[in-house]
């Protein structure tokens, strides 16, 4: 069963279990649409795999397995600038 991460990992955007922008590599790792198609060129920067669509879950099944709460962000790895 898929964890539903809640935000992108690379600009920390929420990301809602039922989120049309939720893409996912196959090791679940987690970025919004905008950050798969202009930073990561859609390429995972964690495995080097490509991105799909994360599913929705139905509301009614969410009640009795809960997306995650864990924020996972990272962005040193998604093509950001560092601070200077």
């Amino acid at each position: 069963m898929l964890i539903l991460k809640p935000n992108c990992e690379c600009c920390d955007r929420d990301l809602t279990p039922d989120s049309p922008e939720a893409r996912i590599c196959s090791y679940e790792c987690t970025f919004c649409a905008d950050c798969v198609e202009t930073r990561l060129q859609g390429v995972c920067p964690n495995c080097g795999g490509g991105f799909a669509p994360r599913p929705v879950r139905p509301p009614h099944m969410l009640a009795r397995h809960p997306a995650s709460t864990l924020r996972h962000h990272a962005p040193a790895g998604c093509g950001q600038e560092t601070a200077r």
